[in-house]
């Protein structure tokens, strides 16, 4: 018998600029670089201070500051039309996840390259994955075009990112390195990335809970964030995302938030029906089991507990099961039916111990 390794991995072209301090002169250099001449900075009202530091050494045409968290489709209708009766070559975005993905429903559409400075560990910036959300329905894709073409990764930058804020948007992170371990194109080389994006963000991110302006801690968490989306890029979205996608679509829950209380959950349901992958994230965790290791790190940094604390309710369970089970990939590791769904979803509404789900959700 032949057991030899095989596998087919998918690399994304994008430059990444990785520097503390250093985001307003890579910005100037790739401007200069593409020769644009009508630039369009995408930013929210709380990132656009930020946003003018980082480029006041380029001519700036437009500044856009209409960013809504899930990327309503009314929202990036409106942000498309600025960019072409403005005849913008250059989307500059500066922010979180929900600003790289206006800068990709622009790009979507009219096929404009992206320069992304993320202030966030969302991830959004390394991956060629879109969402856009209208009627309470949130709608995911795939498209080389919305791949922002260089990123500049200045931990600088993330300084000013609250603790609480921190903590949410590096366990987002996390889940795309748990997600990718077992995701639709998983393989040998995303296992590798997610491996050592876990180790990263657990190493940074109770650094930065100790001292919030650590740039060893904001370092080491930018540097994992940057590894879990492009692990998550190539395997492609897991089950924990399909549940996080829904939460946030149809019943408007913070994005990070849900990410970072949903997320040991869905490793406790997964793992015991993968152990190649948990075998994978316990070890970069530095723990005998990889639950083990996470709840060990939500601890240390005061984790989000309980979807009841953002507004969900008992009553948006079996809704909530309907949408994910249209979405759920067929090769996740543990069978999903109605039935286990929700009882993962009842346990992550109430907070309960994940561990528990180890042994209930065997149906």
């Amino acid at each position: 018998m032949n057991n030899s390794l095989a596998f087919n991995h998918d690399t994304l072209p994008q430059k990444v600029m990785f520097g503390y301090g250093r985001s307003s002169a890579f910005l100037k250099q790739e401007v200069e670089r593409r020769g644009s001449a009508k630039v369009m900075v995408i930013a929210g009202e709380r990132e656009m201070s930020i946003a003018h530091k980082v480029a006041s050494e380029i001519e700036v045409a437009i500044w856009h500051d209409e960013v809504v968290m899930h990327v309503p489709i009314e929202v990036a209708e409106r942000a498309r039309a600025v960019a072409t009766d403005n005849e913008i070559d250059l989307l500059v975005c500066v922010g979180g996840g929900s600003t790289t993905g206006l800068a990709k429903a622009i790009a979507m559409t009219i096929a404009l390259p992206i320069v992304a400075i993320p202030t966030t560990y969302a991830g959004s910036e390394a991956t060629n994955v879109w969402g856009l959300t209208e009627a309470a329905r949130k709608t995911t894709g795939v498209d080389l075009k919305v791949l922002p073409e260089t990123v500049i990764y200045d931990s600088e930058l993330t300084m000013s990112l609250p603790v609480d804020m921190s903590v949410a948007s590096g366990l987002n992170g996390l889940a795309h390195c748990i997600d990718s371990l077992w995701g639709p194109n998983a393989d040998p080389i995303n296992a590798a990335l997610a491996a050592e994006g876990i180790r990263a963000l657990n190493q940074g991110l109770p650094k930065i809970v100790a001292d919030p302006h650590s740039i060893e801690g904001r370092d080491e968490a930018l540097y994992g964030a940057y590894l879990a989306a492009v692990s998550f890029a190539s395997a492609g979205s897991g089950l924990h995302h399909k549940i996080c996608h829904t939460l946030g679509g149809t019943f408007n829950l913070p994005h990070a938030q849900t990410h970072a209380t949903v997320l040991p959950y869905v490793l406790a349901f997964n793992a015991g029906d993968a152990p190649e992958a948990e075998r994978r994230a316990a070890t970069a965790f530095g723990t005998d089991t990889a639950l083990e290791g996470l709840q060990r790190l939500r601890l240390a940094v005061n984790a989000p507990k309980r979807l009841s604390d953002y507004g969900f309710e008992a009553s948006g369970i079996a809704e909530a099961v309907d949408i994910t089970l249209e979405k759920v990939p067929a090769n996740n590791p543990r069978p999903v039916t109605r039935e286990n769904l929700s009882r993962l979803l009842e346990a992550a509404l109430n907070g309960e111990d994940p561990a528990v789900l180890s042994a209930v959700l065997s149906n």
